[in-house]
């Protein structure tokens, strides 16, 4: 009888904010697949150390480029394509010998790569999804304080968009959650300026597992941050006496 592919999302990266499904499906798993950067261990598969059950087949879905290239040129785009169309074909081939789990950093359906195998798979296997908690919960709760108050509106904005685009967005919101920061911090410094969110906005890096920082973005110098890294603007928003 034919498994499953299940991807199991992993949460925000401390093991212990893992929902009890994805851990029970884990560690009693006989195929595990993740992704990674060609020659890296890969965070999803650092997060579950200890957890795979000893014997379980593991393969490493290395992705063929990262930010080599620019990510909206056509050979970005057809390496990506050539790269998910390849390993949704094998895991319908794995799962033909039993489930096979993936490993999903945050949640699956938010910005998670799996999406990607999740529309290709698609009438060939079933599919699960295990939702995690999303990276920028684990990052906002770092910082203390409430994301959103009362009627709040909150956006989530890739920091990909152009400038002015952010700069548009960041205004017209109450709260901003801005992912996929990395090499773009400084453009999405420059266009929460702009906006006049600058000194509101912090930077959330590694954010629930080890070498966590928290800072607002202001305070720091200009420059590069990690891949796991998110800015926040915290609503201000209706509640009940008023603002404290």
């Amino acid at each position: 009888m034919m498994g499953k592919v299940i991807c199991a999302g992993l949460g925000p990266g401390d093991p212990e904010l893992m929902s009890v499904r994805a851990h029970r499906l884990i560690s009693t798993a006989r195929q595990v697949a993740w992704f990674a950067k060609a020659g890296r261990e890969g965070m999803a598969r650092r997060i579950v150390r200890g957890l795979i059950a000893p014997g379980a087949a593991e393969y490493a879905m290395e992705f063929p480029v990262t930010t080599e290239l620019p990510f909206d040129g056509p050979d970005y785009d057809r390496l990506l394509s050539d790269f998910y169309a390849h390993w949704a074909d094998r895991l319908a081939d794995l799962a033909a010998a039993g489930d096979v789990v993936v490993l999903c950093e945050g949640d699956p359906f938010l910005y998670g790569s799996f999406m990607h195998l999740h529309a290709r798979l698609q009438g060939r296997v079933e599919v699960e999804v295990v939702p995690g908690i999303p990276g920028m919960a684990g990052c906002w709760t770092a910082t203390g304080l409430p994301i959103t108050w009362g009627d709040d509106v909150l956006a989530v904005l890739p920091g990909t968009l152009p400038e002015a685009e952010l700069a548009r967005r960041a205004a017209d919101a109450d709260a901003l959650v801005v992912m996929k920061t990395g090499r773009n911090l400084p453009r999405i410094r420059r266009a929460l300026a702009a906006a006049g969110r600058l000194d509101a906005a912090w930077l959330v890096e590694r954010g629930t597992m080890e070498g966590q920082r928290v800072a607002r973005l202001a305070d720091l110098a200009d420059g590069e941050c990690p891949y796991f890294a998110i800015v926040l603007v915290h609503g201000q928003g209706r509640r009940p006496g008023g603002r404290a």
